[in-house]
């Protein structure tokens, strides 16, 4: 069950309570309260559109309203993006924990076979060095003769 809704949120009467070098960061900060009180949530995401929306004129100058379409999911999360255009849905994926690396490490879940097998033909002495075709070429020595001083003759 998503909810969806489009809002035309007035910002004025917030943004003129601040100082003129805060104004966008209190716009953005009352679109924010403006759809938690709205949308009854506490996750609640803006978009990049609307941020850019709301810091194009930057920072002394927001824009007095703005006209948003906003979704909230099954999960409560609250997005928000300019009216027009469409809302992308992010996969977040869990994070593993600390312990369940570890678990993974030791019961082999992800094989390492083929690193281990390498390492390992690499290691045995009788097995040839392995040669790549982008080998450094061998440094050559050469040997600078001293000049020997000239014979004169008068």
């Amino acid at each position: 069950m998503t909810l969806e809704r489009t809002y035309i949120v007035p910002l004025r009467k917030d943004w003129l309570k601040a100082p003129k070098y805060r104004r966008a960061k209190r716009a953005v900060n009352s679109l924010k309260t403006f759809l938690v009180r709205h949308m009854k949530s506490e996750d609640v995401r803006l978009g990049t559109s609307v941020n850019l929306e709301i810091w194009k004129n930057g920072i002394k100058r927001p824009p007095s309203r703005v006209k948003i379409t906003v979704v909230k999911d099954d999960k409560g999360v609250v997005r928000a993006e300019l009216f027009g255009v469409p809302i992308k849905q992010e996969k977040i994926e869990e994070k593993k924990s600390v312990a369940k690396k570890i678990v993974e490490k030791v019961t082999g879940a992800k094989s390492q076979a083929p690193k281990t097998e390498t390492f390992a033909k690499a290691q045995t002495p009788d097995a040839p060095k392995p040669t790549s075709e982008k080998s450094a070429p061998e440094k050559k020595t050469v040997k600078k003769e001293t000049p020997q001083p000239k014979a004169t003759t008068k």
